[in-house]
């Protein structure tokens, strides 16, 4: 009878151990960790919080320091749209920055207003008709939004400097690996 119970035990501490391969989740937790998404900040201002005059048009009219971090991998370029959906008449575009190198990982504060740079990068006509930031002035009453929303993508951009914000957001189509969005507001 010793060896029927030997077997039997043999069973029974086998199938407590549970199947091979049946905790591959244990096995390999750092698969099951999600990647962070990406985010947009400014040393500026919080999101949802007020922009400072100082990036107004009521004020020096510079545009705020944006950073940015956890970029998806293939990200080629990099795509910045900041605009107002409170406007009166349609959604105002403040700023359009394209070509943006993968390698970056922030704007300044002031970004020069230039149509191209060296590295690549490319402005687009804001809702001024100027190349660069055009800081908020809008009419008073309630504090409209502002919405700096940055486009990771798998390609360059082959746009002209000064292309609208329009055109440039139809080119992200297709080929946004993700997007990171800051608000903030202003009133008068």
């Amino acid at each position: 009878m010793k060896p029927a119970s030997s077997i039997f035990c043999i069973v029974l501490l086998l199938l407590s151990c549970g199947t091979p391969g049946a905790n591959k989740k244990a096995e390999h937790p750092a698969q099951a960790q999600p990647r962070p998404k990406m985010a947009l900040f400014s040393p500026a201002f919080e999101n949802g919080q007020p922009i400072p005059k100082k990036f107004t048009g009521d004020g020096a009219n510079v545009s705020p320091e944006l950073v940015w971090d956890s970029v998806p991998e293939g990200t080629k370029s990099f795509a910045l749209i900041c605009s107002d959906p409170d406007a009166p008449i349609r959604t105002f575009i403040h700023w359009v920055v394209f070509n943006i190198p993968d390698t970056m990982r922030r704007l300044p504060e002031g970004f020069p207003k230039e149509k191209e740079f060296p590295n690549g990068i490319r402005q687009g006509r804001n809702g001024f008709g100027d190349i660069g930031y055009g800081g908020p002035m809008p009419p008073p009453g309630k504090p409209h939004r502002y919405f700096f929303v940055l486009y990771a993508l798998d390609t360059v951009i082959g746009m002209r400097p000064g292309s609208s914000g329009t055109a440039i957001k139809e080119a992200t189509l297709g080929h946004t690996l993700a997007k990171a969005e800051l608000m903030g507001t202003y009133g008068r």
